[in-house]
């Protein structure tokens, strides 16, 4: 059984984000499962091993799983990794990089699944989506119960300013605030966003061009999970990962549907009415249930048991010859154009003179 080493570039705060929360809660959840442990590559800490240091200090292929999640990082860790075990955990998708034969990849979200499902069909594939922290299912104040009123909130519309389009930020705010609501743009950060997610009633979330400025997916997509287990009516896009666990009108509304005074009028009823455009309590159970840590770790643990099955066949890409691959996008391209310019040329011959 081979013990965890989750790599991360550093845990200060010039990494904090949304990949540093998640690959930090994957090792605390992963030590419940079989010894983990931080490793940093990129700042040398004193609570963490550093990535260099360990490589020089133990032979490969070693006695660690690796996990790798950095982004434009994952080349080049996976590089230096060659000849020990490692696995992708894929967050957003289109940084335009191969993996190597057989390195297994643990999805976030089936959007990110789909993508290596293209570009990687014969490395091993596998779906853990992602979990809410447990202050969200804690803390969080949605409605429970048959005809559970959502009461109107201080905070009638929340929008975060990261990852929000010019569209929300510079015409729909203000628009809204003209109609008399009140409208809070948070940035920067916040030490108890559970308690500001509680105090609004309705939350935008409009990251489908942010993601598409920089060419890269929208990995999973927490923001509106977590204002759905605070009982916030959810206003959204639904690209990428989004559309995995959001339903246009059911769990959320698209933002930006048609034209500003659409957005306006059911924005501004879903503030007035929240208990009339929020989910129902039977789909909201479904939604959240299916992010919880003790679904997550059921996911991991037999996802785990598939790892070291692969290792025992040595299947890890630690034997890149035996390694099944897949050919490139041009090769496939070329011999399938070759395949139906041969066709043709067949087709035109005499019967006598075609092939059996």
């Amino acid at each position: 059984m081979l013990r965890i080493r989750v790599l991360v570039p550093g845990t200060g705060a010039r990494f904090r984000c949304g990949g540093l929360s998640v690959a930090l809660q994957t090792a605390r959840l992963l030590a419940g499962l079989r010894p983990t442990e931080v490793v940093t590559y990129r700042e040398r800490e004193n609570d963490h091993a550093f990535f260099d240091d360990l490589l020089k200090r133990e032979a490969a292929p070693g006695d660690s799983l690796w996990v790798v999640s950095w982004g434009f990082d994952v080349p080049g860790l996976l590089r230096k990794l060659r000849g020990r075990p490692a696995v992708y955990q894929a967050h957003s998708s289109g940084y335009g990089f191969g993996l190597p034969p057989a390195v297994p990849v643990v999805a976030v979200s089936r959007n990110t699944l789909g993508y290596w499902g293209d570009r990687a069909p014969r490395n091993p594939l596998f779906l853990v989506p992602n979990a809410l922290e447990p202050q969200w299912l804690e803390r969080g104040a949605r409605p429970i119960g048959l005809g559970a009123v959502r009461s109107r909130r201080p905070i009638d519309v929340l929008v975060q300013k990261r990852k929000s389009s010019p569209y929300v930020l510079n015409r729909l705010v203000p628009a809204l605030r003209a109609r008399g609501l009140t409208v809070e743009v948070q940035s920067g950060w916040v030490d108890d966003l559970v308690g500001l997610f509680n105090s609004a009633g309705v939350v935008l979330y409009d990251s489908a061009e942010y993601w598409r400025g920089r060419g890269v997916s929208e990995g999973f997509g927490l923001p509106p999970l977590e204002a759905l287990a605070c009982g916030c009516v959810v206003f959204s896009s639904f690209n990428h990962a989004l559309a995995d666990s959001l339903t246009p009108g059911v769990t959320a509304h698209q933002i930006g549907q048609g034209s500003l005074d659409n957005d306006l009028l059911r924005i501004s009823a879903a503030a007035v009415d929240p208990e009339s455009w929020g989910p129902d309590a039977s789909s909201l159970a479904v939604v959240l249930e299916n992010v919880t840590e003790a679904r997550w770790l059921e996911r991991w643990r037999a996802t785990l048991s598939q790892l070291d099955a692969l290792a025992e066949r040595q299947a890890l890409g630690l034997d890149p010859a035996a390694s099944l691959t897949s050919p490139s996008t041009r090769r496939l391209r070329w011999g399938q154009r070759g395949d139906r310019l041969r066709s043709k040329v067949v087709n035109r011959l005499p019967g006598w003179l075609r092939p059996s």
